[in-house]
């Protein structure tokens, strides 16, 4: 991989000065999946050290211990899930901590895998998988990685998209991205959904099939992003821009070509990145699927760190949408003020400020409009009446776990 960043601007003019870092030695928390490579990039490969930072990566093994150690002080700066940081500030299982998203680290790239045992038995449809709920019998079980987090709201939001309640019809359980092929091998579970590498490794390992892609529900959806506290952005507020610039450098070098791609999905295979074959990351890194049914394809939404930095605005219908879904599951007994919520959380000043000096295009408008696979149009423009509009959803008796 080349080493430093390609941006024209003059980078030192950020680290003198009033805008110099207020803290230069930050520890950034991880999780071993497909789609920290931005972090990992922006650590590794020199495009932290031009605004005066260094950058200390630390994996971790769960998102619940993630967001402990960001709360706790621990880790200075964290990929976390869009959901787990809105889930934090509101309280949801614990205490509310104010919350900030710097930027969005990609989109895409999730998958819903199935089991061995499932496919044997021609569970391979989504119609299949209906039907095999509704004879009843023995709840099927399904992992998702964090009760907030976006693994959560992609499993529930396509299980009702099929007719299944997925607080009623299934059984489903928190298991770390890491462990899910390990779960699925030993029957503990049905099925999963998480991000990047680990559903091509239970096809690659013949413990599973991919049965539908986060974005397929929603194309080019929000996933992770670059989430601090509110203490550290009012404390440190140069840190905080200096950082999401040298994220948005190594987001838009990863996308700049598929040699950057290729090189950037060897260096996160090592052990002490993700800590999986190559063979698992690659192709999908690169767009291209195999779903263990005999099925291969060139995705037309990919996973994707930059897109012009489309991929890394913090829209604020972005978060909108994830409280709506809090709202639908029972996480949320009543309608927050959706939109002051999100412009508390959502760092706009600030990562205009970051993009613009390292020659990152700012859309005017902080909302986006996207048709997801049940044909609802989400644009965040009435997320209560949104949040009310399904007919699948929680009882009021009724609460998807939060811990």
């Amino acid at each position: 991989m080349t080493d430093s960043s390609t941006s024209k601007h003059d980078a030192l003019a950020w680290v003198a000065g009033s805008d110099a870092p207020e803290k230069s030695a930050l520890n950034l928390g991880f999780m071993a999946l497909t789609d920290s490579a931005s972090l990992i990039v922006a650590a590794t490969q020199g495009f932290a050290q031009p605004y005066g930072l260094s950058l200390n990566l630390q994996r971790q093994t769960s998102w619940a211990g993630l967001r402990d150690r960001l709360l706790s002080g621990e880790l200075d700066a964290a990929q976390t899930l869009y959901g787990q940081v809105y889930g934090i500030h509101l309280g949801i299982g614990g205490p509310a901590t104010e919350m900030a998203i710097l930027m969005g680290l990609n989109q895409n790239g999730q998958a819903i895998n199935l089991s061995e045992p499932l496919k044997r038995v021609g569970v391979t449809t989504a119609e299949a998988l209906a039907a095999r709920v509704r004879q009843g019998g023995a709840k099927l079980t399904f992992a998702q990685t964090f009760p907030t987090g976006t693994h959560a709201m992609w499993l529930y939001y396509w299980l009702a998209a099929q007719g299944i309640h997925p607080l009623e019809d299934v059984n489903t359980v928190v298991v770390p991205p890491s462990q899910m092929v390990t779960h699925l091998r030993a029957g503990r579970i049905d099925g999963f959904c998480a991000g990047g590498p680990w559903g091509a490794l239970a096809v690659d390992e013949e413990q599973g099939f991919t049965l539908a892609t986060s974005q397929m529900i929603w194309a080019d959806h929000p996933e992770k992003v670059l989430g601090v506290t509110r203490e550290f952005v009012e404390q440190y507020p140069n840190t905080a821009r200096a950082l999401t610039m040298a994220v948005l450098e190594a987001s838009r070098f990863i996308d700049e070509s598929e040699e950057n791609r290729r090189s950037t999905a060897q260096l996160i295979s090592s052990s002490e990145y993700v800590d999986a074959p190559l063979s698992a990351i690659q192709p999908r890194f690169l767009g291209q699927y195999e779903d263990g049914l005999g099925h291969a394809w060139l995705d037309a939404h990919p996973l994707r760190f930059f897109a012009g930095g489309e991929v890394n605005m913090p829209w604020l219908s972005d978060g909108i949408w994830f409280m709506t879904q809090f709202r639908r599951w029972g996480l949320l007994r009543d309608d927050p003020d959706y939109l002051a919520v999100a412009r508390d959380v959502h760092q706009l000043e600030l990562y205009r400020q970051a993009a613009e000096a390292v020659g990152v295009e700012v859309p005017e408008q902080p909302m986006r409009r996207s048709t997801l696979l049940d044909g609802s149009v989400w644009d965040g423009s009435d997320p209560a009446a949104y949040a009310n509009s399904f007919a699948i959803h929680a009882r009021s008796d009724q609460t998807a776990i939060a811990l």
